[in-house]
């Protein structure tokens, strides 16, 4: 974290919660001989093992492929009519394996990628190029972001929340047979840009400096469907009678390499109320540990349509993503790959091939 010494740097890589990342970050697979693509592949490297036998595995739980292992309850919830998962020693995490369609994912895999970056919701682009609306489409049509001047072929100058000027910068999406040989304008692809996307805000904006939700920023509401849907899904976490009030979403967007360090989720007023986690995209080891980062968390997969919900004392615990699985044979993607093989989603589905998606729901207040 900032400010850590080195002694204390070196006493959180030694932490269990640290070793478990480290342990799946590393996984190899066994190797498979004549995969043409496995070796252009970029591999982790380091004393990966192939061993994730101390993975909780949800689905084969259902299936009735393994015995149900002691300290994991399946329960009824009233009201609700999908199967769910607890922990004895975690309470307040529920587990809710397959909860979509397929196609209900694939419509939030589109939704996730043309609708929930669109401003005024923010992404890790915005700082550097400011809104930018219909990065999906210009990615499809190949078109590239380009610097611009303003009209008047002078810089503006706009005060920031603080009262200080601050350059504004203009970008616009161009065909990129428009981009002359010699420019020096400042220019990025939008495929590049889909690929760079990690995060985006929904509803209330998180203020990701400052650590809070800032209420005077531009938002819209939870789009209504995605709301009901948490309501729904948030059942098993709430008190009887009592409804989930959706306010903000974090859109987490994984890369191959991508990771989700350990942490707490402690922004919200009201604990007892639950974080509703969607996961989208190829298969993920998802890690949930204890109030400090010396207890040694549970491993379990996460897979397209899996809903994971986190209440009360769950989120005090320590949680993360040390790895996704992009390996052909274990994305467990199919039934996407199915879904996605028209025309128009071409992009997506290459897309998805090689990331996760996470829909993360909040009550805020």
């Amino acid at each position: 974290m900032y400010g850590e010494t080195e002694p204390a740097a070196a006493a959180s890589e030694r932490t269990a919660f640290r070793q478990a990342e480290k342990k799946y970050k590393l996984y190899k697979p066994p190797s498979t001989k004549g995969r043409g693509r496995s070796r252009r592949r970029k591999k982790p490297t380091g004393g990966g093992v192939g061993d994730l036998s101390e993975v909780v595995d949800f689905h084969a739980l259902l299936s009735g492929a393994v015995e149900l292992l002691d300290g994991i309850l399946r329960c009824d919830c009233p009201g609700f009519d999908l199967p769910v998962f607890r922990f004895l020693d975690r309470p307040g995490f529920y587990f809710i394996p397959g909860a979509l369609s397929t196609e209900q994912q694939c419509f939030w895999i589109r939704e996730s990628l043309k609708t929930f970056p669109q401003p005024p919701n923010r992404t890790n682009l915005t700082a550097l190029y400011g809104p930018i609306f219909d990065l999906l489409t210009a990615a499809k049509n190949q078109k590239v972001l380009l610097e611009v001047q303003n009209s008047d072929g002078r810089e503006s100058n706009e005060q920031s929340n603080s009262g200080e000027k601050t350059r504004s910068i203009n970008f616009k999406f161009v065909e990129h047979s428009k981009i002359e040989k010699g420019e020096t304008r400042r220019s990025t692809t939008a495929t590049t840009l889909v690929r760079k996307l990690r995060w985006s805000t929904l509803g209330l904006q998180f203020d990701w400096s400052k650590r809070n939700y800032d209420v005077s920023l531009p938002h819209n509401s939870i789009p209504d469907a995605l709301a009901t849907l948490a309501k729904k899904m948030a059942i098993p976490a709430m008190p009887s009678g009592v409804e989930f009030s959706p306010e903000a979403a974090i859109v987490n967007y994984y890369g191959p390499s991508d990771m989700l360090g350990g942490h707490v989720d402690d922004m919200e007023a009201d604990w007892t109320k639950p974080i509703v986690s969607i996961s989208l995209g190829c298969k993920c080891i998802f890690l949930l540990g204890g109030k400090t980062r010396d207890e040694v968390p549970r491993a379990m997969f996460l897979r397209s349509g899996d809903i994971v919900l986190m209440a009360g004392e769950a989120r005090e615990r320590f949680h993360g993503v040390p790895r996704i699985f992009t390996e052909s044979d274990q994305q467990e993607i199919s039934g996407l790959v199915s879904q996605l093989s028209g025309d128009d989603d071409r992009f997506i589905l290459d897309y998805i091939h090689s990331s996760r998606i996470n829909i993360n729901i909040r009550q805020v207040y």
